[in-house]
C-alpha cells in the first residue's frame, strides 16, 4: 500500500534531519536518532497540531533547528524528537531512560512542564516550569538549548493560535527566551525570536517597518556597495581571504529605537552595518589580523572616536569576540563595521555553549568555558535562594540575562566582567557576599565613591567595608545584578521574619494579659483597625513598634468601639471630558465581576462606549484607543485590566500568567476622552509656549489638564497632560507642534 501524502512529508522531514546530521563533525549515531524518531512517531500517532499537520512534524522541526542552527549532536537531537512524549502521551521519563539512557531522559524531563509546588498553589505554572527548566539546565546546558529551539519553532508557527494565546507566547518569548538566547550567544535565534514576537504583538507597526525597509532596499544596497568597494580593493591587494555582508537592522531593533528615543523611522540612522569575516592565515594570530583589517578600513574612512569596541582581548560573557568600529562614509553617514574571524563568526551565530564539551574535534576557549560556568553558578545561587513569588523569581533571572558588559579591574589587576550600569555595591557582591553586606563605599581609580556609584569600563575598584554596616532596604533602589538583589532580598526577608516573630509574641502576650482569645477572627479585627493588608504586616508593625497595642485595640476586640467605615474611591478615567457624564455605572465592581466570569476567551474583548466602564485602564501605561492592547483577568480583584501590549508590566504578566491574557480591540467613536501625556523639547524663544497652547486648545480644541515647563541654557522642555479621543489625536498634536520652528522633538510619554 503506497504511503499517504502526509507520511511522505514526515519521511522527507526525517531524511532532511539525517542528511543535515551526517554533514556535521559529530559522531554518526544515525541508528539512535532513527530509534528516537520511530518511538516519537508511534507515540504521537493520530495527533495533530492546530495547523492541521501531523504532530510529529513539530518534534522533527525542533530537532532540525537543534542540529542545523545550533549545532548540537545526537543526544540533543534525540531529546528534541522526544521532548513532548512524556507530557502528551502515556509514556514516562522512566520509559525514556530504559530505552534511550539517562542523559536523554534527564534532558526530556527538564523540558517537561510541571504543576504544583515551588511557589505554592497560586503560583504561575509558567514560572514553575521555567524554574524546573533552569534547575536541569544548571546540570546540562543542552536542556535550555533544546527548549529555545522548541520555542523558535512554536514562534514560527504561531499564526494558528488564537490572538490571546499569541500575546501570551510572544510576551513570554520577549521577556525570557530572547534574553536567554542572547546570554547564550545565539544571536541569529535571538533576533528571530524578537522579530516574530514583534510581528504578533504589533502587526501593523511590524508590516509598516518591513514595508519601509523593502522600499529602501535598493538604496541600502547601493550605499553598501559604494562604501565597501575601497575596503575590498585594499583587502584584495593584501591577499586576505574574506567575505563581506551587509547587515540591515532588524524590525524589532528599529522599533525599539523609535520607542526609546521617540523618533520616527526616518530618523533611525544606523540601519545599515557591514560585517567582514576573514580566514586567518595563522589561527594563533587571528586577533592581530583583526586589527590589521581595522587599520586598513580606518585609513580609508575616519573612525568615530567614541564608537570603538574591542571584544577580542576580553570577549563578552557569552563568548562573543569581534572588533567593532563606526566609520564616516563619503555620503556623510556613520556605518558600523564588525570584523571577525570565521571561528568568531560561528560562535557569534550559534553560541559558544554549542561548542562547550559537546562538539567533537573542536575545543572552546578556556575563557568561554569559565564564563559559562560562572553564569551557571549564578543561576544556581538564584535557584538556591527561593523568591517569595513567581514574578520576583522571573525578574531575578531576567536581571542576569540582557545586559551589555563592561570590564572592571580589581586592585590586583585582575579583569572582571560586569553588566553595564552596575554599581560599586554590585561589584562588592560579585566578589563575596560578606563584602557586599558590609560594603560602605569604594575607591574607584583611587577616588572615594558611594555605594550607588555606577562603574564604567576600565575602572579599577577597591571595596571598602565596615563590620558595623548592615543591609539596608534602600539598596534595592540602585543595585542592578541578580546576585546582589537576591542576597539583599533574602537578608531583608530574614530580618522581616524576625520582626514578625517578635511582633507575634508581643501580640500573644497582649491577648493573654487581657484575657482575649488568640484566634484568626480577633487578629483580623486588628488588621482592619490598623489598616494592614495581612497578619504578617501586622506582626511586623508590632515588632518594630510602629503599632503599639492599647485601649483602642481592646475596645475593638470587645466590640465596644464604633464601627469604622472602610472606603475606597474609584476613579473612572473615562469621565474626564467636558461631555455629559454618566454617573450610573456601578462602583462596587459587580459589573466587572459579571464580565470577568462570562468572558469568552475565543472572542476578542470589544472596548467601546457601552463596555468600557466594565474594565480597568492600567495606570502604568494608560492605553488609549488606537494603541495595541491586551486584557488581563486579574485573579485577585476579579476585574479585567487593559494594558498596552508593550507595557513592561504586561510583559511580566505574559511571562508569569499568560493563560489570563485576552485579545482586546478598540471600537470607540470619538465620544469619550482619555488622558495622554507628551513631552516637547526645543529652543527657548519668546512666544513658543503661546504657540504650543494655541495649537492644542484653539486649533485642535483639546483640553489641557496640566502643563509644566523647564528652560535652561537656551533650551526648554514642556510636559503636557491633555484629553484626547484616540491615538490619531496624539499624532495630529505631534505633527502640528513639529511645524513650530523652535520645536525639535515631540514624544508621547504615556
Amino acid at each position: 500500500m503506497p504511503d499517504t501524502r502526509e507520511e511522505q512529508m514526515v519521511k522527507q522531514a526525517f531524511q532532511r534531519l539525517i542528511d543535515t546530521y551526517l554533514s556535521t563533525p559529530h559522531r554518526k549515531k544515525v541508528e539512535l536518532i532513527t530509534r528516537a524518531f520511530n518511538f516519537a512517531n508511534h507515540a504521537h500517532k493520530g495527533v495533530r497540531r492546530l495547523s492541521g499537520e501531523p504532530y510529529i512534524m513539530h518534534p522533527l522541526a525542533v530537532a532540525q533547528i537543534v542540529c542545523e542552527e545550533i549545532g548540537l549532536g545526537s543526544t540533543s537531537i534525540c531529546a528534541a524528537l522526544l521532548h513532548d512524549v512524556v507530557e502528551d502521551t502515556d509514556y514516562s521519563v522512566e520509559d525514556i531512560q530504559n530505552i534511550f539512557g539517562e542523559k536523554i531522559a534527564q534532558i526530556v524531563d527538564g523540558l517537561t512542564k510541571i504543576s504544583g509546588g515551588i511557589f505554592g498553589e497560586k503560583a504561575s505554572a509558567q514560572a514553575e516550569s521555567f524554574k524546573k527548566l533552569l534547575l536541569t539546565m544548571s546540570e546540562d546546558i543542552r536542556v535550555i538549548l533544546v527548549k529555545i529551539s522548541d520555542r523558535l519553532h512554536n514562534m514560527r508557527t504561531l499564526g494558528s493560535q488564537l490572538p490571546g494565546k499569541q500575546y501570551k507566547i510572544a510576551g513570554e518569548t520577549l521577556y525570557i527566551y530572547a534574553p536567554l538566547a542572547h546570554r547564550l550567544g545565539l544571536n541569529k535565534v535571538k533576533e528571530e525570536l524578537e522579530d516574530l514576537s514583534f510581528r504578533y504583538e504589533h502587526p501593523e507597526e511590524y508590516d509598516d517597518i518591513r514595508s519601509k525597509l523593502s522600499g529602501m532596499q535598493a538604496k541600502l544596497d547601493n550605499t553598501f556597495t559604494d562604501f565597501i568597494r575601497p575596503i575590498r580593493e585594499e583587502l584584495d591587494k593584501r591577499g586576505i581571504v574574506y567575505s563581506v555582508k551587509a547587515r540591515v537592522k532588524a524590525p524589532f531593533s528599529i522599533w525599539q529605537k523609535m520607542q526609546h528615543k521617540g523618533i520616527p523611522f526616518e530618523e533611525v540612522y544606523d540601519i545599515l552595518a557591514a560585517r567582514i569575516v576573514f580566514t586567518p592565515r595563522d589561527p594563533e594570530n587571528e586577533i592581530a589580523e583583526c586589527f590589521q583589517i581595522y587599520a586598513i578600513a580606518s585609513n580609508i574612512y575616519k573612525p568615530h572616536p567614541q564608537r570603538f569596541r574591542d571584544w577580542l582581548s576580553h570577549p563578552k560573557a557569552n563568548g562573543y569576540q569581534a572588533l567593532h568600529t563606526t566609520l564616516m562614509s563619503k555620503t556623510g553617514k556613520w556605518i558600523e563595521v564588525q570584523i571577525r574571524s570565521e571561528r568568531m563568526d560561528e560562535i557569534a551565530e550559534q553560541g559558544f555553549a554549542a561548542h562547550w564539551k559537546y562538539k567533537e574535534g573542536e575545543k572552546s576557549s578556556e575563557t568561554s568555558e569559565t564564563e559559562l560556568n560562572k553564569w551557571l553558578q549564578t543561576i544556581k545561587e538564584i535557584l538556591d535562594n527561593p523568591q517569595p513569588s513567581a514574578l520576583d523569581f522571573l525578574d531575578a533571572i531576567k536581571l542576569n540575562l540582557y545586559a551589555n558588559e563592561i570590564f572592571v579591574v580589581t586592585p590586583k589587576g585582575e579583569f572582571k566582567t560586569m553588566p553595564a550600569g552596575c554599581t560599586a555595591l554590585d561589584f562588592a557582591f560579585s566578589i563575596h557576599t560578606f563584602l557586599g553586606t558590609h560594603c560602605i563605599g569604594a575607591k574607584v581609580n583611587h577616588n572615594l565613591v558611594p555605594l550607588n556609584y555606577v562603574l564604567k569600563s576600565g575602572d579599577q575598584v577597591e571595596v571598602l567595608t565596615s563590620n558595623r554596616q548592615t543591609v539596608d532596604e534602600s539598596w534595592l533602589h540602585f543595585i542592578t545584578t541578580a546576585k546582589a538583589r537576591s542576597k539583599v532580598v533574602n537578608i531583608l526577608r530574614r530580618k522581616e521574619r524576625e520582626k514578625q516573630k517578635a511582633g507575634e509574641q508581643i501580640l500573644r502576650d497582649f491577648f493573654q494579659r487581657n484575657d482575649v482569645e488568640v484566634n484568626s477572627l480577633n487578629i483580623d479585627k486588628l488588621c482592619l483597625l490598623h489598616q494592614t493588608d495581612s497578619r504578617e504586616q501586622l506582626y511586623a508593625a508590632i515588632g518594630t513598634q510602629t503599632v503599639v497595642l492599647g485601649k483602642e485595640d481592646l475596645a475593638m476586640l470587645r466590640n465596644k468601639s464604633r464601627r469604622r467605615k472602610s472606603w475606597k474611591k474609584y476613579l473612572n478615567p473615562f469621565k474626564r471630558s467636558s461631555d455629559k457624564r454618566e454617573d450610573n455605572a456601578p462602583q462596587d465592581g459587580s459589573a466587572s465581576t459579571a464580565t470577568y466570569e462570562k468572558v469568552d476567551r475565543k472572542k476578542p474583548l470589544i472596548l467601546n462606549e457601552e463596555t468600557i466602564s466594565h474594565y480597568v485602564i492600567a495606570p502604568c501605561c494608560q492605553p488609549i484607543p488606537g494603541d495595541d492592547v491586551l486584557a488581563y483577568m486579574d485573579p485577585l480583584t476579579k476585574r479585567i485590566v487593559i494594558h498596552k501590549r508593550q507595557c513592561p508590566e504586561a510583559d511580566k504578566l505574559k511571562a508569569k500568567d499568560g493563560n489570563r491574557i485576552l485579545h482586546a480591540e478598540w471600537q470607540t467613536h470619538k465620544k469619550l476622552f482619555f488622558p495622554a501625556s507628551i513631552r516637547v523639547d526645543g529652543i527657548d524663544h519668546q512666544g513658543v509656549l503661546f504657540q504650543i497652547t494655541s495649537i492644542l486648545s484653539q486649533q485642535l480644541n483639546l483640553n489641557i489638564r496640566k502643563l509644566s515647563v523647564q528652560a535652561s541654557d537656551g533650551l526648554f522642555q514642556c510636559l503636557i497632560q491633555m484629553e484626547v479621543h484616540d491615538i490619531h489625536d496624539v499624532q495630529l498634536v505631534t505633527n502640528d507642534l513639529k511645524k513650530i520652528s523652535e520645536v525639535k522633538t515631540v514624544t508621547r510619554i504615556s
